[in-house]
Parts: structure tokens; sequence; C-alpha cells
């Protein structure tokens, strides 16, 4: 990505009009800045624009992954009752959906690369406790690793 991309995603994710986010985002055809986006959004903003992410024929397998790990999958990997019982409604649909598309494979691309860096520890606990965790959401996803831009 170049400098005026750079620029463009940094504007886009200080504004405050999530509107614009949203509609911007939806006509981004670029899966590089998708997945930066993704890395560099703050999560604590609720799931709509994750979903419109995750929603974009753009988004990448490894960008799907990011935001997996990023929206606490990993507690769905090791408690998915505790999930399945919360109150929090947004999360956990985000989360199903997300599990849902990344378990069948439902990406274009796969081209960007993202390691949810779980030790050896954290997945032994996890394939213990569950041997059928979907290999997919624990080990590091195809494609080339890129750098997330400093904004």
């Amino acid at each position: 990505m170049d400098k005026k991309d750079i620029s463009f995603l940094e504007q886009l994710l200080y504004d405050t009009d999530k509107e614009k986010i949203i509609n911007e985002l939806t006509n981004i055809k670029n899966p590089l800045f998708l997945h930066y986006f993704a890395a560099i959004y703050n999560w604590n903003s609720g799931f709509d624009v994750p979903r419109v992410i995750l929603e974009n024929e753009a988004c990448d397998l490894g960008t799907g992954l990011l935001m997996f790990h990023y929206a606490d999958g990993y507690r769905l990997l090791e408690d998915s009752d505790e999930v399945s019982s919360s109150s929090l409604e947004e999360w956990k649909g985000f989360l199903n959906k997300i599990y849902n598309k990344l378990i069948n494979l439902e990406f274009k691309s796969q081209n960007i690369s993202f390691d949810p860096e779980l030790t050896k520890i954290q997945k032994y606990k996890l394939k213990k406790n569950n041997p059928n965790t979907p290999e997919i959401l624990i080990n590091k996803s195809p494609g080339e690793v890129v750098d997330i831009p400093k904004i």
C-alpha cells in the first residue's frame, strides 16, 4: 500500500461517523486495507464495523482469523458453553458467524497470513478439552506475513 492508502486508512480509523466508515469499508476491494483496518481497529467500539469487513468479498482468510482472535475467539474455543450463555448478544453473534465462516473456508483468498501465536500448551489444552478443535483456528493461516503499519 502506498502513502495515499495509509493516509486514507488513518483518516478512516479516526473518523467518528460510523455510517461513513461502514460505507467506505463496504466498497473497499483491497484485502490488505481491510486487514490493516481490522488489526488497528478499536475493538471496544462494537462489532458493526468488523461485521462489514467480514462480509466484504475482499476479506481474506487471514483477516478473518485475526478478527476471530481479536474478538476473543479463544474463549469460544476454551468454553463454548460460557460463550453461548453470555448476555453479550452482539459479541456472541459475531463470534459464531466468524467461526462458521472460518471452519467452512468461506473466503475467496488466503493470501494474508495471521498467526494467533498460541503456545504449545494453549493448543494442547484446547485439543485435550475438545479434540475436534479445528486446526484453522489455532494455527498460523496460509499466505504472506504482513507488517501492520504504525498509526
